[in-house]
């Protein structure tokens, strides 16, 4: 008898995240697998799923614009109540720390409904920032009968968390799973060939207003203080990134505003980029495995394994620091060398294989 599992799914890089594994649950026999999409990242999902080869079997239809987080936990909480008392799957398996899976756990408890969670353990412990993935990760943790953890540290928080009898797994992140299918697929594939020295990204909620003004002014100095410099920025669509950068950065000589790249496109940019300066999660974790320096725009991260070794540094979004730790990797070869080396704390690429061994032992348990 095959166990029936729904995998949740509403930004894209719970699509990036979760397409290794939903690819293991389909080909594996003891699983009857459905993806639903809450589509919270709806027009850069699409090209995801085409590029992973996986589908989305349920819509759920959540979004609409500029809505509050309020509003979207209602809009979440009562459709995952009427798409979990139509389908009853034995288990509900997300990734991550979005509005999106802090609800899907939440309504997989209120129907007593068993939920994995996926990247279980990430940890700032503020409250506030990340705004609001922290909390939803803590939540989630609280509600989750499966963790399945990246690192050592991220299992030692959930057992810290929930006690020795804990049902947590050290798995490896899927991410990396993610990037070794599209490094094979791009060596097959063409993709547009990147000529820029630093890769861009910043969209986080608590980096808007200031902060993202700050990073702007930043990467202005550097291009004055180096006019060969190129920078590739592709900018989220949310209008309080677009509008601020764009008055900003717009019309620029050295710094290319793009539209977002498809993730196999952004692979390939992280490939031809000297430097990563990133807001993202996800790049703080794929940066390290492509050998690439990573400069983490944030005031605090929950993924301090890469800094510890080495491969990625913290250097907050004040205008001075940004300048200063670029301009280091910069000038100074030893330091870049030191960066460069690679290396992932966060996986080799079979953390999908383990999710999906772990989830039969626990249904073939539960079953019994």
């Amino acid at each position: 008898m095959t166990a029936k599992i729904a995998c949740i799914v509403g930004t894209r890089p719970e699509v990036i995240k979760m397409a290794p594994l939903i690819r293991a649950l389909r080909a594996a026999r003891a699983f009857n697998v459905e993806v639903w999409c809450s589509g919270q990242h709806r027009e850069l999902l699409t090209p995801l799923a085409q590029w992973f080869e996986i589908e989305f079997d349920r819509d759920l239809q959540v979004m609409s614009e500029n809505q509050s987080l309020g509003e979207l936990t209602a809009r979440l909480m009562r459709s995952f109540e009427t798409s979990l008392s139509a389908s009853r799957p034995d288990l509900v398996i997300a990734q991550g720390d979005t509005t999106t899976v802090m609800c899907a756990a939440l309504s997989a408890f209120y129907q007593r409904i068993a939920f994995a969670h996926v990247e279980a353990g990430l940890r700032t412990f503020d409250l506030y920032n990340p705004f609001p993935e922290e909390y939803n990760r803590v939540a989630v943790t609280r509600l989750a009968q499966l963790h399945f953890c990246p690192t050592q540290r991220a299992y030692d928080n959930v057992r810290a968390e929930r006690g020795e009898g804990t049902a947590a797994y050290i798995t490896g992140n899927t991410v990396i799973d993610a990037l070794h299918f599209t490094t094979g697929k791009l060596d097959l594939t063409r993709v547009p060939r990147f000529t820029h020295d630093v890769l861009l990204t910043a969209h986080r909620r608590e980096n808007l207003g200031a902060p993202l003004a700050n990073i702007c002014h930043a990467v202005l100095d550097l291009c004055r203080i180096f006019p060969e410099l190129k920078v590739l920025y592709p900018v989220h669509p949310n209008p309080n990134v677009r509008a601020p950068v764009e008055k900003l950065l717009a019309n620029h000589p050295q710094i290319e505003l793009a539209a977002p790249l498809s993730y196999p496109n952004l692979v390939a940019a992280m490939r031809s980029a000297r430097i990563i300066l990133t807001d993202s999660g996800g790049i703080q974790e794929e940066a390290p495995a492509l050998g690439k320096p990573v400069l983490v725009l944030r005031e605090v991260t929950e993924r301090p394994e890469a800094i510890e070794l080495g491969v990625a540094k913290l250097v907050g979004t004040q205008r001075a620091a940004i300048v200063a730790a670029t301009t280091e990797l910069l000038r100074d070869a030893d330091t870049y060398a030191r960066m460069a080396r690679g290396g992932s704390p966060y996986g080799d690429g079979h953390a999908s294989a383990r999710i999906c061994d772990a989830l039969q032992a626990y249904l073939n348990h539960t079953a019994a």
